[in-house]
């Protein structure tokens, strides 16, 4: 089994940063990608970015290219979403996601599939204000 904990999440001015984190725990994480969603009032859960655990490429929604960052640290089995330049659009439950170690999942158009992740966390609500 994996849990999944995320945490930075907050008020924030827009043009502000905010440095989402993502605490695993459970069975290995080398085999598995790693993602961040988020979901709006009233909106469905989007894509926000993915990065495989064991390194390579790294996938980002087009609203958030240039602006976040998502990385990890292995020895801390946490992952870390940067947040910068934040615009009142960003306001949103972010959730971090696990896909199991089993499933292979590659490229964009799997990544960003919220039905390629089995493991999600409660979230954390992040609030740009304008």
């Amino acid at each position: 089994q994996v849990q999944l904990v995320e945490s930075g999440g907050g008020l924030v001015q827009a043009g502000g940063s905010l440095r989402l984190s993502c605490a695993a725990s459970g069975r290995t994480f080398s085999t598995r990608v790693m993602g961040w969603f988020r979901q709006a009032p009233g909106k469905e859960r989007d894509f926000v970015a993915a990065e495989s655990w064991s390194g390579g490429p790294t996938y980002y929604a087009d609203s958030v290219k240039g602006r976040f960052t998502i990385s990890r640290d292995i020895p801390k089995n946490t992952v870390y979403l940067q947040m910068n330049s934040l615009k009142p659009e960003d306001t949103a439950l972010y959730y971090c996601a696990s896909t199991r170690a089993d499933r292979v999942v590659r490229g964009f158009r799997e990544s960003s599939n919220q039905n390629s992740y089995d493991y999600w966390g409660q979230g954390t609500q992040v609030t740009v204000s304008s």
